[in-house]
């Protein structure tokens, strides 16, 4: 089993930045995938941003469109994985989850796809 606790999300005003931390614990040496996903109300979790865990390649969402970045952290005892936001905006506003799969590739962008998840960190972005 694999746990996930997210951190740092918040308000802010357009254009500011928050920095979102996963902190995964249990088996992580089977963790394949970690994703951030997020979900506005009355929408559907879409897909954000993911990181293959042993390698560190990512693979982002067209909207994120470079204001976004997502690194992992496997030194520390407790596995994190961050999304750096930029730029954020009012449509950026949304609880957002951290996920992970043992098999997922890189280029998992399905909410399926990824068997734990995170309780969520609401984001607001106010005008």
């Amino acid at each position: 089993q694999v746990q996930l606790v997210e951190s740092g999300g918040g308000l802010v005003q357009a254009g500011g930045s928050l920095r979102l931390s996963c902190a995964a614990s249990g088996r992580t040496f089977s963790i394949n995938t970690m994703a951030w996903f997020r979900q506005a109300p009355g929408k559907e979790r879409e897909f954000v941003a993911t990181i293959a865990w042993s390698t560190g390649r990512t693979y982002y969402a067209d909207f994120v469109k470079g204001r976004f970045t997502i690194s992992r952290d496997r030194d520390n005892a407790k596995a994190t994985v961050d999304l750096q936001m930029n730029s954020l905006q009012p449509d950026d506003t949304a609880v957002y989850y951290c996920a992970a799969d043992r098999t997922a590739p890189r280029w998992s962008t399905t909410v399926a796809r990824y068997e734990y998840w995170g309780q969520g960190t609401q984001v607001t972005v106010s005008s």
